[in-house]
């Protein structure tokens, strides 16, 4: 089977971001970049799923010019393709993301595309269910379980729901699904295997680099930070006077003589 898996770099959130002179977007710069925690959990999956009932997993992810680490990252955990798509001076919005990829998936063999259910830059969870629409494939998101039946036409896949709650579906392949967990942690790539990765040329695809819409980011601003807390002691009938008038000071009830 064609496993396909869609990856993404995201800002490493261990990093102080900086907003940019527009006040739109964060400052890229020095920026240090991460592969999206779920597209890892996608690329996990596909493993499992190759590794269970035979296939070849490729990965896919647009080129941002600086993709290369990412792409021989998928290769050291165990992909057997990567390829670079289109060619875009940032990352582009889900949209147009999405039309890349579907262009992309006419010459890539697919017989499951998988992709994480969001990713932490724009939490939008629309990759999946767009690339979906424009392939004129099945399509379910926030999947947690996979499994492919006897004879390679379907697939059986968990979707959750909030509280707990779990749905079971049958889909027809070829299909995308939105990733929210694998089965087992992302599997560990050795630096140095990562750095033989980077030595061998990767395919590359073009696709189209205009905007088709989505997401737009009017302004960006800092949290402002908040007051200190405070800290009651002393006995109970002290800790509840001081909280009453707290909520006093508040305009929440009223302080009741004791």
């Amino acid at each position: 089977m064609e496993f396909v898996v869609l990856v993404k770099q995201v800002p490493d959130l261990a990093e102080e971001l900086v907003i940019d002179a527009t006040g739109r977007d964060i400052d890229r710069e020095w920026m240090t970049w991460v592969a999206s925690e779920w597209d890892e959990y996608a690329l996990e999956e596909a493993l499992h799923l190759r590794d269970a009932v035979g296939g070849r997993v490729t990965c896919l992810a647009l080129d941002t010019g600086s993709v290369d680490e990412l792409l021989a990252t998928c290769l050291a955990r165990g992909a057997d393709r990567a390829v670079k798509v289109g060619s875009f001076e940032r990352p582009p919005t889900t949209h147009t993301a999405a039309r890349a990829f579907a262009e992309a998936l006419g010459t890539v063999p697919h017989d499951l595309v998988l992709t994480g259910v969001q990713a932490i830059d724009d939490l939008d969870g629309q990759l999946a269910p767009l690339l979906a629409g424009l392939r004129d494939l099945p399509h379910v998101s926030v999947v947690t379980h996979i499994a492919i039946g006897e004879d390679g036409g379907m697939a059986t896949v968990n979707q959750e729901y909030a509280g707990g709650v779990v749905a079971e579906f049958a889909v027809d392949l070829p299909a995308v699904l939105g990733v929210q967990a694998s089965r087992e942690a992302p599997r560990y790539a050795p630096v140095s295997r990562v750095r033989q990765m980077m030595r061998e040329p990767m395919d590359a695809i073009d696709a189209p680099a205009g905007d088709d819409g989505g997401l737009v980011v009017e302004a960006l601003s800092v949290p402002e930070a908040g007051g200190a807390a405070e800290m009651i002691g002393g006995s109970a009938d002290q800790v509840a006077e001081r909280i009453a008038a707290i909520l006093a000071e508040r305009g929440i009830g009223k302080v009741v003589a004791a």
